[in-house]
């Protein structure tokens, strides 16, 4: 008994020092905070009994609800989120001109401020962030106008309320599929979940919530039937979309498993609330704008590759420059004609309770495809995972948090022999699991 109560204490001591007692910079408190916790995580989660639940459920949240009200730190796109949110209120559209333009000589909005502006981590990008993310960030600003720390909170405790959620239908899904509910503690005890959704405010959180609520409705219909399950399931996975794009990987799995007349329904339904929601967003320049920054997130952005990473140095050793322009873009198309060949082959029978496990194949490919993977990237693989007997999203959990080095130099640099050892130990750990699953299914 003792014990919980130590490795709860552990737990919420290395939380507060997570978003309280360190910078972006400040590598060596990060990364012992970070280890400390997973190690405790990892303790208390392989060996968490049924009787146990409740009380790790309670620590679960209790760490959530430590952050709210500190301010990101390990993170700074929180600047971002309240520029678009002042520019909503303002009357302002943030998919029309860049942030620079509203410093220009007659262009000023009240709150958008050259201090507010400095600290802009892409000034030179349009916005890239969906409409239940926008509406967010205009929330916030209507309640606190003038103080960023308020507009975060506002943010958290909506992150808090969907990591509640979340952790209620992973119980529920797992009880649906006769797993043990003890495998809910992965996620919510996972120290990179808790730091990097609320604490640092990435809206991973949102689109895993509704992306389980459209997953749990969708199931309950397959049971029960009704309209009420199929329009509410098409509902929650739109907004799911609507918090992140990535959940668009994962609807070639449901064509096989809804048939085809049911999928023309069903998906009219999800791109119905998708045009109501996208709607508010829309101008004159909306897609231009919109589609250059997810071009150039694939055309610029880097950060933790892996197989983008060794095939951008087979193109130095061939050209001599940087093929990102040309690589980025190839490795989207491979992602997208590798899923929907996946998803085709698929038999008429594929069951229900595989469909996690497709789409944690369909995440995987995606993530070992990109150019950029920051930490809280492996939520989605971490919540998936659950439902499989495979646990190497969580290792990578754990490993990624070694890339918070890059910001502990004096200029941003990325460290190589820290993203080669991540990946390195990660193939290690993926390949023995791939392994021990095929020699218990032989046996």
């Amino acid at each position: 008994m003792w014990t919980r109560w130590v490795g709860a204490v552990v737990m919420i001591l290395a939380v507060l020092i997570l978003g309280y007692g360190v910078e972006q910079s400040s590598f060596s408190r990060i990364s012992a905070a970070f280890a400390l916790f997973f190690f405790v995580y990892s303790w208390v989660a392989y060996s968490a009994k049924p009787a146990d639940l409740r009380f790790w459920l309670v620590v679960a949240i209790l760490l959530r609800v430590c952050l709210i009200g500190a301010f990101p730190a390990l993170s700074d796109d929180i600047y971002r989120f309240v520029w678009d949110g002042r520019l909503w209120l303002a009357g302002g559209n943030p998919f029309d001109q860049l942030p620079s333009y509203y410093l220009e000589e007659g262009q000023q909005l009240p709150g958008l401020t050259a201090a507010l502006f400095n600290e802009l981590n892409s000034p030179d990008y349009y916005t890239i962030y969906p409409p239940v993310a926008q509406a967010l960030f205009a929330l916030s600003t209507i309640l606190f106008p003038e103080s960023v720390a308020g507009s975060a909170v506002v943010m958290q405790l909506f992150l808090l309320a969907t990591e509640i959620g979340s952790i209620f239908l992973i119980m529920a899904l797992l009880r649906h599929w006769s797993m043990p509910a003890e495998r809910v503690l992965w996620y919510a005890l996972n120290p990179l979940i808790i730091v990097e959704v609320v604490g640092n405010l990435h809206f991973e959180g949102a689109m895993i919530f509704f992306l389980l609520l459209g997953l749990w409705l969708l199931l309950q219909w397959q049971a029960k039937g009704g309209n009420l399950f199929f329009a509410g399931s098409a509902t929650a996975m739109a907004l799911a979309v609507s918090s992140k794009l990535l959940p668009l990987l994962f609807f070639p799995f449901l064509l096989r498993r809804l048939g085809w007349w049911r999928s023309v329904r069903y998906f009219a339904l999800v791109g119905g609330v998708l045009v109501l929601s996208w709607l508010p967003l829309y101008s004159s320049t909306f897609v231009e704008n919109f589609g250059s920054s997810v071009n150039l997130y694939f055309r610029r952005f880097e950060f933790n590759g892996s197989l983008y990473y060794l095939i951008r140095w087979l193109g130095y050793q061939f050209s001599g420059f940087n093929l990102i322009r040309f690589i980025g873009p190839s490795l989207a198309v491979f992602v997208f004609l590798a899923i929907m060949t996946y998803s085709f082959r698929e038999k008429i029978s594929e069951k229900w309770s595989e469909v996690p496990m497709r789409w944690l194949l369909a995440i995987s490919i995606y993530l070992f495809c990109a150019t950029t993977v920051h930490p809280w990237y492996t939520a989605l693989p971490i919540v998936l995972c659950l439902f499989t007997n495979y646990r190497w999203p969580i290792v990578w959990s754990g490993l990624i948090t070694l890339t918070y080095i890059n910001y502990s130099y004096g200029e941003y640099y990325e460290n190589l022999w820290i993203v080669a050892l991540e990946y390195s130990l990660l193939a290690v750990y993926m390949i023995w699991e791939w392994r021990r699953q095929r020699q218990i299914t032989a046996a």
